[in-house]
C-alpha cells in the first residue's frame, strides 16, 4: 500500500528536523519518492507529525492476568496514545522467563496486535531472585532486555551475573530499583502527607540504595544498566553523578513522576497509589531537572493496568499503579513543552529516539528505508482527558478530567494505520 501524509509539520528528532514536508510510505517503510499515486493521502494540515512513540516499559498483563488487559486491548490503547512499539516486562503468570512464554506473547502480537510488541525476558526464574532465567534462549526468541520488573533483585551478586550474561546477548538489564527491607509493607513515600494520612510508609531511599547499588556495579563491569521508573530527588542525584563519572547507565521516569506529588493520595485516593510512591515537590523538580540534562534519558508510561475491584478499596488494601499509554504523550508535551521545561525537540527524543536507542536502533525515525511508524497529533486545541473513553480494560487513572494538550489523530505504524 501506498499512503502519502501531506501538509503536516513535521518534527523528527533523528534527523533534527523541524518543517513542512510530506511523507511517503510504500509496504511498510518512508520512501523519498513512489511510482503512481497513492493509495491513500491523510490531510494533517493544522497537525504536527511525530515519529511513532516508543513506550520502554509497559505490563500487557497476557498472558494470565486478561481480565485486567491483554495484547489486543493493550496496543489499542497504546496505538490511541500514538505508540507504535511497546516493551512489555516479566511479570505475567506464567512469568515470561523461558522462550515458550516469549514466543507465544511474539505471535500473539504479531497476528492481532495494534503496535509492535517487544517482550522484555525475565533475569530470574519465576521472578524469584534465586537463579537466572534462560536468558540465551529468550535471547533467540527476540527479548530486547531482561527484568525482574515488579520485584527487585535482591541479591547484588545475581545482579551482576544478570548483567554480565545479558552482555554476551548485546541485552541490558532494566532494574526495577527498591530495597524491601525498607519498603515492604509501606503504602505511599514516607513524609508529611503519610503522617497525616496514617500509612504506612516507605522512605524516598529505599529507591536511591538500589539506584547506588547499580550504577556502582554499571561502573565497575563497565556494561550498561537501564534504571527504571526513576522517581526521587536522591536518586537523580547518584545517576547524574554516576555519568560523570562515566559509567553505562541509562534512566527513565514516567509521566506521573513530574505531574503529580504525594498530595494526590489525600482522600485516600487510591487511583495516586504506585510504585515507586509519588514523592515531594522537590522530587517532581529533580526529574524534570533530570529530564532536562539527560540525566534521565527517557519517558515511559509503566502502564500498569488493574481492575476496579483491585482499586476501588480502602488504600492499605488497594493494588500499586496506574494507566498510562492514552495520556503520556498529553502529559509530556503540556507539562514538559507547553510549560517551557523542555523544548519540543529534547522531549520527543525522551519518547521515540532514546528509547529506540535502548531496544531497537532503527525505530524512532522518519528517515527514508525505516518502518512506516508515526503519529498525527493536535497540539495547538485543549481537551478534557475522559477515563470512561479509554481503549484499555482498566481505568485506574488519576487524570480523569485533566485539560490538556496534544490529542492523537492518526497513529501509523509499519505503514498500517492503527488508530484514526
Amino acid at each position: 500500500m501506498k499512503m502519502m501524509i501531506r501538509n503536516g509539520r513535521i518534527v523528527d528528532p533523528s534527523l533534527d528536523f523541524q518543517g513542512q514536508k510530506d511523507l511517503l510510505i510504500e509496504n511498510g517503510c518512508f520512501v523519498d519518492q513512489f511510482d503512481g499515486p497513492p493509495d491513500r493521502i491523510i490531510d494533517a494540515a493544522g497537525l504536527t507529525v511525530f515519529p511513532g512513540l516508543i513506550d520502554a516499559h509497559c505490563h500487557l498483563r497476557e498472558p494470565g492476568q486478561e481480565y485486567r488487559e491483554d495484547i489486543v486491548s493493550g496496543t489499542r490503547s497504546a496505538a490511541r496514545g500514538g505508540f507504535t512499539t511497546v516493551a512489555c516486562m516479566a511479570n505475567t503468570i506464567p512469568v515470561c522467563d523461558n522462550a515458550a512464554v516469549v514466543r507465544s506473547i511474539k505471535d500473539k502480537a504479531g497476528r492481532e496486535g495494534y503496535t509492535r510488541v517487544l517482550p522484555v525476558g525475565a533475569v530470574s526464574k519465576g521472578l524469584k531472585g534465586k537463579e537466572l532465567a534462560e536468558i540465551g534462549l529468550m535471547a533467540a526468541e527476540g527479548i530486547v532486555a531482561i527484568s525482574d520488573d515488579g520485584k527487585p533483585v535482591e541479591s547484588a551478586d545475581l545482579m551482576r551475573k544478570a548483567m554480565l550474561y545479558a552482555s554476551h546477548f548485546g541485552l541490558r538489564v532494566i532494574s526495577h530499583c527498591e530495597d524491601l527491607s525498607l519498603a515492604e509493607g509501606g503504602h505511599m513515600n514516607e513524609g508529611y502527607w503519610s503522617t497525616i494520612l496514617g500509612l504506612r510508609s516507605i522512605p524516598d531511599i529505599s529507591e536511591s540504595i538500589q539506584v547506588a547499588r547499580e550504577c556502582l556495579l554499571a561502573e565497575y563491569l563497565n556494561l550498561p544498566v537501564h534504571i527504571a521508573h526513576v522517581s526521587k530527588r536522591r536518586s537523580v542525584e547518584i545517576i547524574r553523578q554516576a555519568k560523570a563519572n562515566g559509567a553505562p547507565v541509562t534512566a527513565e521516569t514516567c509521566p506521573h513522576y513530574f505531574t503529580l506529588t504525594e498530595s494526590a493520595c489525600k482522600g485516600f485516593n487510591t487511583q495516586a497509589k504506585m510504585n515507586p510512591p509519588l514523592g515531594t515537590e522537590s522530587d517532581v523538580a529533580a526529574v524534570i531537572s533530570g529530564l532536562q540534562d539527560g540525566t534521565v534519558d527517557l519517558i515511559a508510561t509503566d502502564h500498569a493496568p488493574h481492575h476496579a475491584d483491585e482499586k476501588e478499596l480502602e488504600f492499605g488494601l488497594a493494588n500499586n499503579g496506574i494507566v498510562g499509554f492514552e495520556t503520556a504523550l498529553a502529559l509530556g508535551y503540556t507539562y514538559l513543552v507547553k510549560a517551557g521545561r523542555l523544548s519540543l525537540i529534547d522531549w520527543l527524543k525522551t519518547m521515540t529516539l532514546n528509547p529506540a536507542r535502548l531496544l531497537q536502533p532503527e525505530l524512532g525515525t522518519l528517515r527514508a528505508g525505516r518502518p512506516a511508524d508515526a503519529v498525527i497529533v493536535d497540539l495547538d486545541h485543549p481537551f478534557q482527558f475522559d477515563r470512561s473513553t479509554m481503549l484499555s480494560k482498566s481505568r485506574n487513572t488519576p487524570f480523569d478530567g485533566w485539560e490538556l494538550y496534544g490529542q492523537v489523530r492518526w497513529t501509523i505504524c509499519a505503514g498500517r494505520v492503527t488508530y484514526e
